[in-house]
């Protein structure tokens, strides 16, 4: 895993035992699955304005905050990047189309 994903969610699991006054993560993971997912939904929203408005470092600065948010809530879940990795490897080379039709 790229260093800066092993470092944020080595981060991310400790803020679960942080004080939600002391940490924003910790006050999202205190707050629960609907702030949580309102701030993905958010994100997502920002994104696809940022990538109408044409501006590519507005983009990327969205979409990391669309990635953060989203390893935010597979952290509060119990799961982690390293898993959607995986998902996405065993993806590769399979066709878009057979393996949508593969889903159960």
């Amino acid at each position: 895993m790229n260093d800066i994903l092993q470092r944020l969610t080595e981060t991310l699991e400790a803020r679960k035992g942080a004080a939600a006054d002391t940490s924003y993560v910790a006050k999202l993971y205190s707050k629960g699955d609907d702030a949580i997912l309102k701030k993905v939904i958010e994100e997502a929203g920002e994104v696809l304005l940022a990538a109408k408005d044409g501006d590519k470092q507005h983009l990327l600065y969205e979409v990391a905050d669309l990635w953060f948010h989203s390893m935010v809530l597979l952290a509060h879940k119990g799961m982690n990047v390293e898993q959607v990795l995986q998902e996405l490897a065993r993806r590769e080379g399979v066709s878009g189309i057979a393996e949508k039709a593969g889903r159960k």
